[in-house]
């Protein structure tokens, strides 16, 4: 079987559904963002996560795939994906998550900085870019209806990779980067 099929060379692409849209399309860019939020954990999964973390985001990366699959379905026709979307108790999942990781970590007095150990500079990445997925989330929606369920899981799974990049550092006994500010 050939990868390439040549459809996509016009500078569109195919929506589940039958769909076409133009590659620049808001939602395309939204499913685009998501995948690449995804490839990044993927990134920060292969740098030598704890076992724990790795489930967690082992399970958060067929999230996105999930939410992928939606956003990538013409509006409307995401009951013929026959997956179970993101729902509100998956967003509760991560905030427990947030919770259980977090604990033993010091309360944060000032903003930090992206760093440390390897795999925390790698969560970190995949925190900018989930956020950056959530934007591209939020800008589709102002033309067509996606589901806030999407929205709200984006925003707590960034919480949750900024959390593990602390985690990953005290783990390693590294301490956070801590931003020094600028004082004037």
């Amino acid at each position: 079987m050939k990868i390439y099929t040549r459809t996509g060379d016009d500078g569109t692409t195919g929506l589940f559904g039958g769909q076409r849209r133009s590659k620049a399309d808001p939602r395309v860019e939204a499913y685009g963002m998501v995948d690449e939020a995804n490839a990044t954990i993927g990134c920060a999964r292969a740098a030598g996560l704890a076992a724990d973390l790795d489930a967690v985001l082992a399970e958060v990366q067929s999230d996105l795939f999930t939410i992928g699959a939606e956003l990538a379905c013409v509006p409307g026709h995401e009951s013929k994906l026959k997956l179970r979307l993101i729902a509100e108790d998956d967003a509760t999942r991560l905030e427990s998550a947030i919770d259980t990781l977090g604990a033993p970590l010091p309360e944060l007095r000032s903003f930090i900085l992206p760093g440390g150990t390897v795999a925390a500079a790698a969560l970190h990445v995949g925190r900018c870019v989930t956020r950056r997925a959530e934007r591209a989330v939020i800008a589709a929606a102002r033309d067509e209806a996606i589901r806030h369920e999407v929205v709200v899981y984006l925003n707590r799974l960034s919480d949750l990779l900024f959390t593990m990049a602390r985690v990953a550092n005290q783990r390693a006994g590294v301490a956070d980067v801590i931003w020094p500010g600028r004082h004037g």
